[in-house]
Order: C-alpha cells, then sequence, then structure tokens
C-alpha cells in the first residue's frame, strides 16, 4: 500500500543519519577513556609502598639550585611544621665576597635552642656547610645577613640527603675541657674536613676557628646549643691551600666539658707542586 512504501522510504532516508551520528560516538570513547585515566594517573598520590617522585611531590627537579638571595641586613626563613624533619641542613655562599651571617633555629614563641654567627673571608672559595638537628617539629630557621648591603649571600635549606659523619669522626671523638683549646693541622692534600661536636647533655658553647697562617682567620663559627646530646653540630670545612688548622675552644666554664672530633672529608689525589711552601732560615743543619 501507500503507507508502506512511504514507511520504507523514511526508514531508508533515517539509517544513515543514525549510523553517522553513532559512529563517531564509538570511536571517540576509547580515547576520551585513554585521556581520562591520564589525567588520573597524573595527579593521584602515588600507592603505599611506592617511591614518590619530585615532579608528583610537586618539588623542583633534581640538579635545579633552589638558593634564596639575601641582601645584607635581611632575614629570611624556612619553616617545617612536620615532625617528621629531624634535620636540616644550611649552606651559604658569595660570589667571592666575605660572609657574616646569623643562624638560629626557633622552636615555639622565644625559644631559641640552637644559634651559630657565622664568619668566612671568601664565601665562593670556602662556603658554609652545616647540619642542625630539629627533633620534634615544628620548627624554623632563620638566617639573617648582617654584613653591608653590598655584600649578599646565597642561602639553600635542605632536609633530604642531609650530610652525616663518617664512621672515623664518631670513633675519635676528644674531650675538651671548659676552657680549653685544641688545634688540628692538616696536610695540603685535604681539601674539607669534618667537625662534630657533642655534650653529655649539657649545654655547649663552642668557638671554631679555621686558620691559614698565624692569626689568619678563613673562618669562624660561634656556636650555642642547649642541649649537646639531643642537637650536636656537624658541619664540614673546605680547606684549600696549604697551612691549614682548625682551632676549637670550648668557650663554657669548666664544669660543661665536650667532645669534638676533627677528620678529612675528601683528599686530594693530585700531587702538590714544589715551592708551595717557603721555609725561612738557615736550612743547611
Amino acid at each position: 500500500s501507500i503507507w508502506q512504501i512511504l514507511e520504507v522510504m523514511v526508514l531508508s532516508a533515517l539509517a544513515p543519519l543514525s549510523l553517522g551520528f553513532h559512529a563517531p560516538m564509538t570511536a571517540v570513547a576509547p580515547a576520551s577513556r585513554a585521556a581520562v585515566r591520564m589525567q588520573v594517573g597524573y595527579v593521584a598520590p602515588t600507592a603505599p609502598g611506592v617511591a614518590e617522585t619530585p615532579l608528583a611531590r610537586g618539588n623542583a627537579p633534581l640538579g635545579i639550585d633552589s638558593s634564596i638571595l639575601v641582601q645584607g641586613g635581611s632575614l629570611r626563613t624556612w619553616s617545617y611544621r612536620s615532625p617528621s624533619v629531624e634535620q636540616v641542613q644550611v649552606v651559604l655562599s658569595t660570589e667571592g665576597r666575605p660572609l657574616d651571617a646569623d643562624i638560629e633555629l626557633w622552636q615555639g614563641p622565644d625559644n631559641t635552642p640552637c644559634k651559630m654567627r657565622v664568619y668566612v673571608e671568601n664565601g665562593q672559595l670556602r662556603p658554609f656547610s652545616a647540619v642542625v638537628e630539629t627533633p620534634r617539629g615544628p620548627n624554623t630557621i632563620a638566617i639573617r645577613n648582617i654584613g653591608q648591603i653590598e655584600f649578599p649571600l646565597a642561602a639553600n635549606v635542605v632536609a633530604e640527603n642531609v650530610d652525616a659523619p663518617s664512621a672515623e669522626c664518631l670513633d675519635t671523638r676528644m674531650t675538651i675541657q671548659g676552657g680549653a683549646l685544641r688545634t688540628y693541622p692538616f696536610d695540603p692534600t685535604v681539601d674539607s674536613v669534618q667537625v662534630l661536636l657533642k655534650t653529655d647533655g649539657r649545654p655547649l658553647n663552642a668557638r671554631i676557628e679555621l686558620l691559614q697562617g698565624p692569626n689568619n682567620n678563613k673562618q669562624v663559627i660561634e656556636l650555642y646549643t642547649e642541649d649537646g646530646l639531643d642537637r650536636p653540630f656537624f658541619c664540614i670545612l673546605e680547606t684549600p691551600g696549604s697551612g691549614n688548622v682548625v682551632r676549637i675552644l670550648n668557650t663554657a666554664p669548666v664544669e660543661f666539658p665536650m667532645t669534638a672530633a676533627v677528620v678529612p672529608n675528601t683528599v686530594s689525589r693530585e700531587m702538590v707542586p714544589e715551592g708551595d711552601v717557603v721555609i725561612g732560615g738557615d736550612t743547611g743543619w
């Protein structure tokens, strides 16, 4: 009949439209689902037991310098609220100019369990590097450049891959009584040394000096720690050249002894050129 013929014509006309409407959906759906999986996999947290990458943490990739420029007379702070951060490493340097800074550890209001005054003659040749113990957070590291405005410094505070004393440094500690002085000379082949200071739980007051020649201070650290057992002091001093001597003075009273260890950290394998040290006087005896 006429109605059957019209019905067949309408269905035949609508068939291509229905196929063209549904075909793109079946082709796009897998791609869209894959794109969604990629986005979710990137922003989702890592599973338990899987190492977290720097990009997943939102930190800068490794190898990028994260130092902050601290102008003369200004103050910068690094706060760590997590109690899992038990120690941080502080690194200070300059472009070859003198370095003069105050470093303090703040734990709560009006509580400074550790502070030090640092002076370096050349912050590029001998950058300052020390480990500050930060148990029982939250903690804040405050660095103040007390030099003039013409002498900025670069400061960096990290809580990962912190330097640790070697086994030799832990085994060679010697007692220094209050008010006593001890010196440690090193060969020209020693490029850097480790310094570790501890007490039996009493306060720690010390002065660390790096000398190169008589009364020629290349680096000076004036240190105070309220508990030398809970918060020992560890640093690495750069000792380029010859005639380097590390001098440690216990500035506390005689009732507050401390233990100190100073050992080589890195030793150069290159031969020291002859004539580096000139000896005067009669040499024929």
